[in-house]
């Protein structure tokens, strides 16, 4: 827009992001580089996940009922350690944390600690990814075993 009506384009954005969108005033700029936090997107069903990006990891919470869409965010939380990321989401109403019936996650240990401590009466579910995994692991020990049974042992080689 900046060049179509001849205006510096860095000035353009500085002019928007100081006064025209709010963002000075905006109530969670202090702490958003560490973590956000959208406790009013919350519902009955959500779920927490780690994202590995090239700065770090990420834990995401969010809601299940918004698809991906508006709203679906809750919190996204800078590391992915039981004590950062337990420490911001018991920021959220007691209420709120009550509310939540179910909670998908991975089989990661950390992310169970977190879920205990902040949801204590959800549900936990284990996510298809990581069941499916786990489901193939089991199936190849088993195959494994089976395998090693019905081999004959290396004394019958013997003469």
């Amino acid at each position: 827009m900046g060049t179509l009506y001849g205006i510096d384009g860095a000035l353009l954005e500085r002019q928007y992001r100081n006064h025209l969108s709010g963002y000075l005033h905006w109530d969670q700029l202090a702490h958003a580089q560490d973590w956000l936090l959208f406790e009013k997107n919350i519902g009955a069903y959500v779920c927490i996940d780690k994202v590995a990006l090239s700065r770090g990891e990420l834990s995401i919470l969010s809601n299940k009922a918004s698809h991906g869409g508006k709203g679906s965010i809750i919190a996204i939380i800078k590391g992915i350690d039981v004590c950062t990321v337990s420490s911001v989401l018991l920021r959220l109403s007691r209420r709120r944390c009550y509310q939540v019936r179910e909670i998908t996650l991975d089989m990661a240990p950390n992310m169970e600690q977190i879920v205990r401590s902040c949801f204590p009466t959800a549900k936990r579910v284990i996510d298809r990814f990581h069941k499916k995994l786990a489901y193939e692991a089991v199936l190849e020990t088993l195959v494994a075993q089976k395998r090693t049974r019905q081999m004959p042992h290396p004394k019958c080689f013997h003469n």
